[in-house]
């Protein structure tokens, strides 16, 4: 196929979305209708390629076509057309705005999703099948290249080319027949590997297989190859979920575990049944609160409530862009409060009817959704309540922008971070060009564009913004207003990351002494300051002030916020370092020795942060000649390694 190809007189091919082994997929314009579109096309096979084999290719893409145009449900690609021009197969298709599941995961560098994300995934894809089911037809390849989430939130799947209607039996025997392989090794069924009768539970056992990938970044059984894989489903009984994600709630696991039983009976009997107990999960119990936001119980009292998202824009204390490795020593910060930061209510009255007070109302609700997790159906309020104030007050409007600043910061927790980069701009520029360039609500929009920024890689050019909201601030709010203050702390860390640490210094000294004369010593934001002074002390070799430094922070932290806090621990840590590098190693040890148990009693024997400080104390002990018992820890890591990969697989 050629760009700029025109099928059937009407179909007008743009560019590539993507291609596969069977065939490839277009982005084009339907010439008749003038609308954007996608267009399937079979690959043509080459002379060496068995005549039969081309049939059966054929019949497959054909099959499809007739499948999925019975198909008329929101979860369901829908299929505009079909035929074949000069000897090529195709179909044409609705244009999907947005990211397949596997794509989601490579952009979050292959970590789990979020727990509210699965969720909504899980339920959305349910009813897709429910409905699909119905029809007597099933998926047989569901995985996540497969299943689309759009731009808006709604969850399809797509490609329905080896799918099987219940009583066609001889079509797909002479399908399977030819040898070619029917699904995908890491999502296939039991019974669909053993070549067994299957029937619609085998797509309830592929959508586990899917759930748990995104609640945990990998599969079922991650091994090493197909026969592995396929070896596995057949015989062995996946990790628990939870082994792998602690926060995902036991519910949820559960359903999880049940989907991927090995003998269908086992399973949920059907998608309806799936719904109702995915319905079921996600109520609030009489023993807590919602399933969708219970905290692991394995973590202290301090940690209940503290959720992973967007970090705050205004008066608050933003997240770093990446996480903290081990060796790292500054921590993420630690919000309170309302975590969007933005303003608490739209910025100027509500257009003076009902409509109006409807859309303030909705833009509430849409904030609590997103406050709680969940964020597809935040994203969705978000829209509608757009759509409202574009056409009562114009696009430009104060109150406009401000829903479209909230639905920018809900594209972020989506983990959609480019179209998270390019709404958060266009609402900048908006502000600006509206409000002006030091009204604090520009500001805030622009504070989270360099957040989005640093996520995305970007560093220098998120310190530059941070620079320029921190100037902005100060000179429209004050040197000392808590805005400035957390735009002059984020600069502080930008700094650090592009290794100007003795620029990093003078500002964390300041801003130190600025925090303490505005917040009180012993704040926890004046601590923060104050670790980043110690840390700046540290990468410049000035390893005495160093040590005096985190010690009295350590110290300061234990008090405001306990012994076991992760910013105590951290302080803790940073002092052991600056002791091995003034040759105190015993000294060292002991701190070390605290950090390894604590992390241990609140975060588990396995889990990374624990390990790297088991690391840290065999380093010590190898430094202080105690080869035997830095072996002995060596070797327990290494087994606590193992025991974590074996879950994983």
């Amino acid at each position: 196929m050629a760009e700029n190809r025109l099928i059937q007189g009407r179909y007008r091919l743009l560019g590539t979305i993507g291609r596969g082994g069977m065939g490839e997929v277009w982005r084009a314009r339907d010439e008749s209708l003038g609308r954007q579109i996608a267009v399937k096309c079979l690959k043509p096979l080459g002379p060496r390629h068995e005549p039969s084999l081309l049939q059966v290719l054929r019949e497959r893409f054909r099959r499809e076509a007739r499948v999925a145009a019975a198909l008329q449900h929101r979860g369901i690609t829908v299929v505009h057309d079909f035929g074949e021009d000069d000897g090529t197969l195709f179909l044409v298709m609705e244009l999907l705005s947005g990211r397949n599941l596997s794509q989601l995961l490579d952009d979050n560098r292959r970590q789990p999703l979020p727990v509210p994300d699965v969720i909504e995934i899980a339920e959305q894809v349910t009813a897709a099948l429910a409905y699909t089911h119905e029809q007597d037809i099933v998926h047989r390849d569901l995985k996540p290249a497969n299943i689309v989430r759009t731009t808006d939130g709604t969850v399809k799947i797509c490609d329905f080319g080896i799918a099987r209607l219940n009583h066609d039996i001889g079509f797909t025997a002479r399908l399977t027949g030819t040898g070619i392989a029917m699904g995908s090794p890491h999502y296939m069924s039991p019974e669909q590997i053993g070549a067994q009768a299957m029937d619609h539970r085998s797509d309830l056992y592929s959508l586990g297989c899917v759930l748990y990938e995104l609640a945990t970044g990998v599969p079922p059984f991650d091994l090493g190859d197909a026969w592995a894989v396929l070896v596995g489903h057949r015989d062995t009984a996946p990790a628990p979920p939870r082994t792998l994600r602690p926060d995902l709630p036991e519910a949820y696991e559960q359903i999880m575990l049940e989907l991927l039983a090995k003998d269908p009976d086992d399973r949920p009997a059907d998608a309806d049944e799936l719904a109702k107990r995915l319905a079921d999960a996600r109520r609030p119990h009489p023993a807590g609160p919602d399933v969708a936001t219970v905290p692991d119980r394995r973590l202290p009292s301090w940690t209940q409530g503290i959720t992973l998202g967007f970090p705050a824009g205004v008066a608050r204390r933003p997240h770093q862009d990446t996480p903290a490795p081990a060796v790292t020593v500054l921590t993420d910060a630690w919000t309170d409060g309302d975590p969007e930061g933005a303003p608490a209510a739209l910025t100027s009255p509500a257009p003076p009817d009902d409509r109006g007070a409807a859309l303030a109302a909705r833009l509430e609700t849409g904030r609590a959704l997103s406050r709680r997790g969940r964020c597809f159906e935040a994203h969705q309020v978000y829209a509608e309540v757009l759509t409202g104030l574009g056409r009562a007050l114009g696009p430009d409007h104060p109150d406009t922008l401000s829903c479209r600043h909230h639905l920018a910061l809900n594209l972020g927790r989506l983990g959609r971070l480019e179209d998270c980069l390019a709404l958060t701009r266009e609402v900048a520029e908006a502000r600006e060009r509206v409000l002006g360039a030091g009204h604090p609500d520009t500001l805030t929009t622009r504070f989270e564009l360099a957040h989005v920024l640093g996520k995305l890689g970007d560093r220098a050019a998120a310190l530059r913004t941070y620079q320029q909201v921190a100037a902005a601030r100060g000179a429209a709010l004050g040197p000392d207003h808590p805005d400035t203050l957390a735009a002059r702390y984020e600069t502080g860390l930008g700094l650090g990351r592009l290794g100007r640490d003795a620029e990093a210094l003078a500002l964390y000294r300041d801003l130190a002494a600025d925090r303490a004369r505005v917040q009180g010593c012993d704040a926890p934001d004046t601590l923060r300051a104050r670790h980043g002074l110690a840390v700046s002390l540290g990468r410049l070799g000035r390893w005495r002030e160093a040590l005096a430094e985190s010690g009295e922070v350590a110290r300061a932290r234990e008090r405001a916020l306990g012994p076991d806090h992760p910013d105590t621990l951290v302080s803790r840590r940073e002092t052991a370092v600056a002791l091995g590098w003034l040759g105190r190693w015993s000294d060292a040890l002991e701190r070390y020795r605290q950090v390894a148990g604590a992390r241990e009693r609140v975060l588990g024997a396995a889990h990374p942060e624990t390990l790297a400080s088991q690391g840290d104390l065999a380093q010590c002990l190898e430094r202080l000649g105690r080869i035997e018992e830095a072996a002995a820890v060596q070797h327990r890591v290494a087994e606590l390694r193992r025991e974590r990969a074996a879950r994983r697989r």
